[in-house]
């Protein structure tokens, strides 16, 4: 959840004081809503440290950034949230990407697998989950934007 949060934040950086005081502003969902004990979040953030998530950007005021590999972490575990209610939308995922890029190709087929994706047809792809953006920036970071199309839409016969 931590990495979630800092996903949320502008930019990926956060000052650990604001973050311990105001949580909620944070929190996806019902979130937290309770204080945060410092000793768990520096537990935390110790582990997302040495796995190369997070790293620290200034000693004075504390502040944090997701690295490059943070933010696609947090991508992923937007992915696999279980939401409560469908919000009536259905998100499309439609590909044609080229041969050259078969193992990219084979990685997101995977990945919308994974993720609860159902196939329609040959590379059509589709779920009730409220997804578009991190998918969106998902399909931008492995570099396939130009041939994959995700498109959302409440009108589905």
């Amino acid at each position: 959840m931590v990495l979630l949060a800092l996903e949320k934040s502008v930019d990926g950086y956060v000052r650990l004081e604001d973050f311990l005081y105001n949580p909620g502003f944070y929190s996806y969902g019902d979130g937290w809503n309770y204080p945060i004990k410092k000793s768990g979040l520096a537990r935390t953030l110790k582990r997302l440290r040495e796995n190369g998530l997070v790293e620290l950007l200034d000693d004075q005021e504390l502040i944090l950034r997701l690295t490059d590999q943070g933010k696609e972490k947090a991508v992923l575990a937007k992915l696999l949230l279980k939401e409560d209610k469908w919000d009536g939308k259905y998100r499309i995922v439609i590909f044609d990407i080229p041969e050259k890029r078969r193992v990219t190709r084979d990685l997101l087929r995977s990945k919308l697998k994974s993720w609860g994706f159902v196939l329609w047809q040959k590379s059509v792809w589709v779920t009730k989950k409220n997804c578009t953006k991190p998918l969106r920036d998902f399909i931008k970071q492995i570099g396939i934007k130009d041939w994959v199309i995700v498109i959302e839409s409440d009108n589905v016969d």
